[in-house]
């Protein structure tokens, strides 16, 4: 079985590299090549790769945090388009508990105290599958640390991220950390980090969860199809 990684794609090489990166730790957890492809930006697209591999079936991972046009849309006409005969598409990789986790780190070790203000801040998105995906990541987050968590966005929908950040500062006398809810660098992460937050935390990427959490994603579907 072939396995394959789907990223969005960033002009910043930093996060090119990030995604390079991560198919390798997936790789050596798995001891299998992970090939990576992108559906944004640039190549090589999900399509190329499918159509340059042999007829054995494939496992495609989407490295999205939650679902989306990307993933709801692209992806699927990615895999028509590349006449591969057997492919299986996994669940993007959030929402979910090991997702929160990896959250809950990236504050910690940025130096969030119980006293801050968070705001969750993903892209965005006009899918309203994706947009309760993201409430519920916000949700399951605010449980976890004890405190409500707001939403904020980089790119779709609102409040954007800076709105946000100025309004809890105009409720709440306390710093204002912003949990970043992003794959890897790029335009948005720099947004973020543009915001007025106190402290904006690294992209999830190069978590050891994510890794860990991608390669569940290949193993449950080989254990599917083997069944």
């Amino acid at each position: 079985m072939s396995l394959v990684l789907v990223a969005h794609g960033t002009r910043k090489q930093r996060g090119v590299a990030m995604v390079g990166d991560l198919a390798q730790r997936v790789s050596a957890t798995l001891g299998e090549t992970v090939h990576v492809s992108f559906v944004d930006v640039l190549g090589p697209t999900p399509s190329e790769v499918l159509a340059a591999m042999p007829d054995e079936p494939v496992t495609l991972v989407p490295a999205f945090l939650s679902r989306g046009y990307h993933v709801t849309t692209d992806i699927p006409a990615h895999v028509e388009a590349s006449g591969h005969p057997d492919v299986t598409v996994t669940e993007a990789l959030g929402p979910g508990p090991q997702l929160v986790r990896v959250l809950a780190d990236r504050l910690i070790e940025s130096g969030w105290h119980r006293d801050d203000s968070v705001i969750l801040a993903a892209a965005g998105t006009s899918d309203p599958g994706a947009q309760h995906d993201l409430h519920m990541m916000a949700t399951w987050l605010s449980a976890t640390i004890g405190s409500r968590v707001e939403l904020g966005f980089a790119a779709t929908g609102t409040p954007r991220v800076a709105d946000a950040v100025a309004a809890l500062r105009r409720r709440r006398h306390s710093r204002v950390v912003v949990a970043s809810y992003l794959l890897s660098e790029g335009l948005f992460q720099d947004r973020l980090r543009a915001s007025g937050a106190d402290v904006v935390t690294e992209p999830l990427g190069m978590h050891p969860g994510l890794a860990r959490l991608i390669a569940s994603r290949f193993r449950r579907a080989r254990v599917a199809m083997a069944a």
